[in-house]
């Protein structure tokens, strides 16, 4: 049984607050996908991805439902050498990456996996350095590389102000979230990221300070590099007169 709850634009099922944002008809057909890379950083290079995990997630009938997961480690080129600072907080080897499947291989894959009859949306913490990396590899993940994303950190600052920072880790002490054995893994951290996202929206209906989705993206939204306007040039040298 739903009931209105008075003065507020909530309905209360099952002793749970449901806000506008879960009722909105667009966040309901969206597919959100958490998504994670871990990367080695080559002097002179842009990031190059060594391991990607995704998880794609539907609200439905009041709670989160999986849609599908995937997760590989990606051999670097030979610019960018695994260093033993990288093995030290992944775990990763140079020994294991270079027996992984390619970029194009893995982000072909993953690219797939995404169909023209759905609206998606990335989720990331700190998604600018996703959005970089996934354009800098357009070409193995054309499709990929043409969704919008949302990012946890700008919603976790208009949602719970006043923490100390916005890092991963400080939120997943302030929603009491175990911190996995491990951390910096792409798939251990998609699963928290997951439930960072999941706090989040709970907390935009508990304070009906997100409306709906077009909300949720004014606050947290970053729009793929691939989707922006071209810029013209300043000056035309070709120009006449």
């Amino acid at each position: 049984m739903t009931a209105r709850v008075a003065g507020g634009g909530h309905t209360t099922r099952g002793g749970w607050t449901i806000g506008a944002l879960t009722q909105d008809p667009e966040f309901l057909t969206t597919t959100f996908v958490v998504i994670d890379f871990e990367t080695t950083t080559p002097t002179g290079y842009p990031a190059q991805p060594v391991e990607v995990a995704a998880l794609a997630l539907r609200y439905v009938n009041g709670g989160w439902t999986p849609g599908g997961r995937s997760t590989s480690l990606i051999r670097p080129p030979a610019f960018a050498p695994v260093t033993p600072a990288f093995t030290a907080q992944t775990g990763l080897t140079a020994e294991e990456l270079m027996r992984a499947p390619t970029p194009a291989d893995v982000l072909g894959n993953l690219d797939r996996r995404f169909t023209a009859d759905k609206r998606y949306l990335l989720v990331a913490q700190h998604a600018a350095t996703e959005a970089h990396l996934i354009h800098n590899q357009r070409q193995h993940c054309p499709t990929l590389a043409r969704v919008d994303l949302l990012d946890t950190i700008p919603l976790a600052k208009h949602l719970v102000p006043g923490l100390p920072n916005y890092r991963l880790d400080t939120l997943l002490a302030h929603f009491s979230i175990r911190h996995p054995a491990d951390r910096h893994r792409a798939y251990a951290d998609v699963d928290i990221t997951a439930e960072v996202f999941f706090r989040l929206i709970r907390a935009a209906d508990d304070s009906a300070q997100v409306t709906d989705l077009a909300h949720l993206v004014r606050i947290a939204g970053r729009t793929a590099k691939c989707n922006l306007p071209t810029q013209s040039e300043l000056f035309d040298v070709n120009a006449s007169g």
